[in-house]
């Protein structure tokens, strides 16, 4: 990448701000417009490194697995907002774990003992928690010391974007319009934040297909509890009912989050497709689009893999328009 290449990425979420600085750090001058700065939706987010429901297998295992080395990377550095975090996803219906899981340091089947009342089964790992307030700030500190710019207003297209060698289509569930993308769908997510009554270890339940979600992730004076996930629903006020919910079901795991004293309510709606997009798109008047969307619960599972996956895109359109204006010079 070059600093003549003005690069717009569109979006201001994890997948936006994370693309903006692997381009940014690359040499490209990144110009970032968003509606939201940060986005709603990675606030709202856990949020805890795993390939939650999302395709294609193959890309997913490496784009998160990549994302994974660079998350364990900066749990190095407390203000990152990433920490690398023991705990325990169980079932109770004695599923087996997750392949991703078994690879992760300190991969142990649970003894019954060390379940809750119901549970059948369950595997302690370390993975990276990251507290996406503390995280999506750092990104933002980290593209500014880059020099890549922010720009907070809405797009009604991607042409709105202003002259660019290349436009990143980070949107979101905005890309439902700018890309346009029909199969592009709402799963509407809700957490609650409380008060750290003393926990350190993570906890989630395998729920399946429920939308009734069962975590627990603490983030040192606090505890984000959740959650839910609605299919098709893309409404971002809190439903105090999906509260009671996921503070009951949290409380019955963790008597101690029954007295927690609620901070805050966060709610995002997750773009999901039947795959994620990671392409190059044509564009009129010789601008590249690229887009990189539709991460569903997994956006900041895959941000960093993407990310990579979007620079290398823009390096292969680069050789190729470099290629062609060697070959009309000598012709």
């Amino acid at each position: 990448m070059t600093a003549e290449e003005r690069v717009v990425v569109v979006g201001a979420g994890v997948a936006g701000l994370t693309t903006a600085v692997v381009l940014a750090e690359s040499g490209a001058s990144v110009h970032v417009i968003a509606e939201q700065v940060p986005g709603i939706t990675s606030l709202a987010a856990g949020a805890m490194w795993g390939p939650y429901l999302v395709e294609p297998k193959d890309k997913v295992d490496q784009w998160g697995q990549r994302s994974l080395e660079i998350f364990r990377d900066l749990a190095q550095d407390p203000a990152t907002g990433v920490r690398l975090t023991s705990g325990i996803e169980a079932s109770r219906t004695a599923e087996a774990a997750p392949g991703w899981a078994t690879t992760l340091p300190g991969f142990r089947p649970c003894e019954r003992a060390e379940l809750p009342a119901g549970f059948t089964a369950g595997y302690r790992f370390t993975v990276p928690l990251i507290d996406m307030p503390t995280y999506l700030d750092y990104l933002l500190r980290r593209l500014r010391d880059a020099e890549g710019v922010v720009e907070q207003r809405r797009l009604t297209s991607l042409s709105d974007a202003g002259p660019a060698t290349t436009i990143v289509n980070c949107a979101g569930l905005g890309a439902r319009h700018l890309a346009p993308d029909p199969d592009l769908r709402p799963i509407r997510g809700q957490h609650v934040v409380v008060t750290n009554p003393g926990l350190t270890d993570f906890f989630s339940e395998d729920t399946g297909l429920s939308p009734d979600l069962l975590c627990i992730y603490p983030h040192g004076d606090t505890v984000v509890v959740g959650g839910t996930t609605i299919d098709g629903e893309d409404d971002l006020a809190p439903d105090a009912k999906a509260a009671t919910g996921i503070l009951a079901r949290c409380a019955e795991v963790e008597p101690r989050l029954a007295q927690a004293r609620i901070l805050e309510h966060r709610v995002g709606a997750r773009p999901t497709r039947a795959t994620v997009r990671v392409e190059e798109d044509a564009w009129e008047g010789g601008t590249a689009v690229v887009h990189n969307y539709g991460h569903g619960g997994a956006g900041v599972t895959l941000s960093w893999g993407c990310a990579e996956e979007s620079r290398a895109l823009l390096s292969v359109r680069r050789s190729a328009r470099e290629e062609q204006t060697s070959h009309d010079v000598e012709v």
